[in-house]
């Protein structure tokens, strides 16, 4: 696999954060977990369940040496999220999620939650509407 990042830009690589000072091309030539910082979350954007979850696989691949702590409360986390969701779409989302944590697939997790930020949006705001009206 082959990136390309711009000067100044990070890649997390197997828990290893690595910043360059000009625009280079890597070629990851092994089976390597790798984030680009554009897809690096802060916490503080972390306000929904679903981005909080998104957050939690985050941290399981940029340390995957220490994932106890990060495996745990994202078992909590998936859980609780199943229990009180609804939406046949979300559930079905976060049973692929589920899977590819399993298999230690984190990248492709964070793509399949990335992909359900819509759906909850879309159900936050059916959510909220009966508040806003009144």
């Amino acid at each position: 696999m082959k990136i390309s990042l711009r000067a100044g830009e990070r890649v997390y690589i197997n828990g290893a954060v690595l910043r360059v000072d000009r625009k280079v091309s890597l070629e990851l030539v092994n089976d390597v977990m790798f984030l680009l910082e554009g897809q690096v979350m802060q916490a503080s954007e972390a306000t929904t369940a679903l981005r909080q979850l998104y957050f939690i696989v985050q941290l399981m691949l940029m340390n995957p040496t220490d994932i106890r702590d990060a495996s745990a409360l994202y078992a909590q986390h998936h859980s609780a999220l199943v229990a009180v969701c609804e939406s046949r779409e979300m559930l079905a989302g976060l049973a692929a999620v589920d899977e590819l944590v399993e298999t230690t697939r984190y990248f492709e997790a964070l793509k399949r939650i990335r992909a359900l930020f819509p759906v909850e949006q879309a159900i936050l705001a059916g959510a909220a509407a009966p508040f806003e009206a009144a």
